[in-house]
């Protein structure tokens, strides 16, 4: 019996899909972590192949891009640790392409992996999606008196906002005011 476990959980790849320009994507980082290379070793195999990742394969995020991702993940600035450049982001047929370039059993298997997540996630889109119309014409088709359970149902189908993330570390709290004393010479 072929044993069908997951090598990554599928919860941790859906975690690692953003939403740039219109599109689902990956990160060069995070798709690096998952198939355990270093994110150098991963662009440079790309960038060996470039022919394979047209732009809606693959693009680097902009400036402001990275930035609003430096400042939504608490990702270092340059000089401190963190990236150079802004990351590249791999759409599902990037990510397929990956595949072929990467030439690992591991990355074979982790691909299959994210393939089946951004299935699952355009599942997911989808029958919302389908819910949200037939909630409207259920909507046209009833009076006043079951507006409350309408906007009930459309409250459960509202994703939950994610939750705040506390800050790690020491604070600093500057002195109050009253507290200082300065003397003035006249």
């Amino acid at each position: 019996m072929k044993e069908n476990k997951a090598l990554v959980p599928r919860e941790v790849i859906e975690q690692k899909i953003y939403l740039f320009r219109g599109q689902k994507v990956m990160l060069d980082s995070d798709l690096a972590r998952l198939y355990e290379v270093t994110t150098f070793n991963l662009n440079k195999s790309v960038k060996r192949n470039l022919d394979r990742f047209p732009e809606d394969f693959m693009f680097q995020l902009s400036d402001k891009e990275f930035e609003s991702l430096r400042f939504h993940f608490g990702i270092s600035k340059p000089g401190r640790g963190g990236r150079r450049y802004p990351p590249y982001a791999f759409t599902e047929q990037g990510v397929a392409m990956l595949s072929s370039v990467l030439n690992s059993k591991r990355a074979i298997r982790v691909n299959i992996e994210i393939m089946r997540a951004f299935v699952r996630l355009r599942e997911i889109l989808g029958t919302h999606k389908d819910l949200a119309r037939k909630l409207q014409e259920l909507e046209k088709k009833y009076d006043e008196q079951f507006r409350v359970v309408f906007d009930a149902i459309r409250q459960l189908m509202t994703p939950p906002e994610p939750p705040r993330r506390r800050r790690i570390g020491f604070g600093v709290e500057e002195p109050k005011a009253k507290y200082r004393t300065a003397k003035r010479h006249a």
